[in-house]
């Protein structure tokens, strides 16, 4: 039989046959007085082992030595069961993520740890909005999975928030014609609710000096000057009432 239906017959393509005599693991059958390659079923039988022993996961340079040698399929066929274990519970895991996801109905690229977490101020302009959701993916990502519970803690729930919906209304209300005495009184009123939280947890989530400064730059570009500073007093205050 031609190239094309020894191809045909195993379900695969010709460019794959030629791939297979380049890398020595179907050899090359004799040719036709016209120089076409002449296959015969001894040629398709090694095809076919070949074709299903790869769709198990083995390795092209691996299947020389487990098509000749039974020893040796056996212990690889035992490294490709432990392979596709931790694989079904990757996906499993993976699928667990997915389905949090979905009950929670928040954007794939947050963490299921604090999924559950909206911003209370539906009413928020867009930008600000997008600004709550960027700076949560950065906080994830730079404390990580341990902090991850930590974070969620800090958060609240949709139904119950650390940072009541009108504080965090008022917050992203801010500009400069806001009076001081409002300002100080915003402040103060963060520190309070966030100083509870914190106050609650056995192991607060930890922001080293690189984060920190990751976290002041996306505030810089998206907050006005006088959203960072409110930020800031509390941060110092919050800080405060962890040394005492």
């Amino acid at each position: 039989m031609l190239t094309s239906e020894l191809a045909a017959l195993a379900g695969v393509t010709v460019r794959t046959l030629r791939h297979y005599h380049q890398i020595g693991l179907l050899p090359e059958p004799p040719r036709t007085a016209g120089g076409y390659r002449s296959y015969d079923v001894g040629h398709l039988v090694r095809l076919l082992r070949i074709t299903r022993t790869a769709a198990l996961g083995v390795p092209l340079s691996d299947l020389p030595s487990v098509l000749d040698d039974p020893a040796a399929a056996g212990e690889l066929l035992d490294e490709l069961d432990r392979r596709a274990a931790g694989e079904i519970e990757r996906l499993t895991a993976r699928r667990a993520d997915i389905a949090a996801l979905r009950r929670a109905g928040v954007p794939p690229d947050l963490p299921p740890e604090v999924s559950g977490w909206r911003s209370p101020a539906d009413g928020l302009p867009a930008d600000m909005a997008r600004y709550e959701h960027e700076q949560l993916v950065l906080a994830a990502h730079l404390l990580g999975a341990a902090d991850l519970a930590g974070l969620a803690a800090l958060l609240g729930t949709p139904g119950e928030p650390v940072v009541p919906a009108d504080l965090t209304a008022r917050f992203y209300a801010l500009d400069d014609a806001t009076p001081h005495d409002e300002v100080a009184a915003l402040v103060g009123e963060l520190t309070t609710h966030l100083g509870r939280a914190l106050a609650r947890l056995t192991d607060p989530p930890g922001v080293d000096a690189r984060s920190a400064a990751l976290l002041d730059e996306l505030s810089e570009q998206t907050l006005r000057p006088v959203q960072r500073d409110v930020l800031r007093r509390v941060q110092r205050r919050l800080a405060r009432l962890g040394e005492a």
